[in-house]
């Protein structure tokens, strides 16, 4: 009996060393267990937000015009104005403490060749004190506005309250030199210096968009060409009648 004992024991044995040698060297593969797919969407890269463009909206839009080519936006030199013989009859530009600079003789339309002028209006011909007000502080008389408005205003395709807001736009439109802003004591200087003052002042302004005149020897106008949208243009005709000195005398603000 116990012979038979110990061969069963040792059929187990054998058995058991045959299974073991069939195992890989590693021991028994585990299962894995499959991995669901995630529902999170992959990060995104992130990119500047982009700005749409916008639309300036400090600068109004200028009232349209029609009937004419372009505008001639004159700045006379008031101290030559208050020099001459005109000055006693305008006392609010030139009476006792009045020290204007560059102001606005007028706002003119303009064609390539020639120019309108006192076109019919249903408007009338007389400026309200209300309207004229507006400007008075660029255009320092009513009778001058009133003037303008019967010659050139009219012309312009415009109502009256149109247009001298369009006169505004364009005075302030334009940056006045620094050197020229404010003169305390009387200079000289020459046509094209001046020109060249107000283009380096004011970018995109050429030589052919800008014409200063003058009185005898002295400063008189700067008159600046603008499309009806107060863009600068070329105008050549207005170009030609500029001043022809070599020096011109700046006389002082009062």
């Amino acid at each position: 009996m116990g012979r038979y004992t110990g061969l069963y024991a040792f059929g187990l044995l054998l058995a058991a060393s045959v299974v073991y040698s069939l195992l890989p060297a590693d021991g028994p593969a585990e299962r894995s267990t499959p991995i669901a797919p995630s529902t999170e969407s992959a990060p995104q890269p992130r990119f500047p937000e982009q700005r749409q463009p916008t639309t300036r909206t400090d600068t109004p839009e200028a009232p349209q015009g029609s009937g004419f080519d372009f505008y001639v936006l004159a700045l006379s030199w008031s101290p030559t104005f208050c020099d001459g013989e005109a000055a006693g009859r305008n006392r609010d530009q030139c009476g006792a403490g009045k020290d204007f600079g560059w102001v606005v003789h007028g706002l003119w339309p303009q064609n390539e060749t020639g120019w309108p002028e006192n076109c019919p209006t249903p408007e009338g011909s007389r400026v309200p004190e209300r309207i004229g007000r507006t400007v008075i502080d660029i255009m320092p008389s009513m009778g001058l506005i009133g003037h303008q408005w019967r010659k050139h205003g009219s012309c312009s395709g415009l109502g009256m309250t149109e247009y001298f807001k369009l006169v505004r736009q364009a005075h302030d439109t334009i940056r006045i030199p620094t050197e020229l802003s404010n003169v305390d004591i009387e200079s000289r200087t020459s046509p094209q210096a001046m020109e060249a003052a107000f283009i380096r002042s004011n970018p995109g302004l050429t030589r052919s968009a800008v014409a200063v005149t003058c009185d005898r020897e002295r400063v008189d106008e700067v008159r600046i060409c603008l499309d009806r949208s107060l863009g600068f243009r070329a105008c050549p005709e207005v170009d030609s009648r500029s001043c022809r000195r070599s020096e011109i005398i700046v006389p002082p603000t009062r």
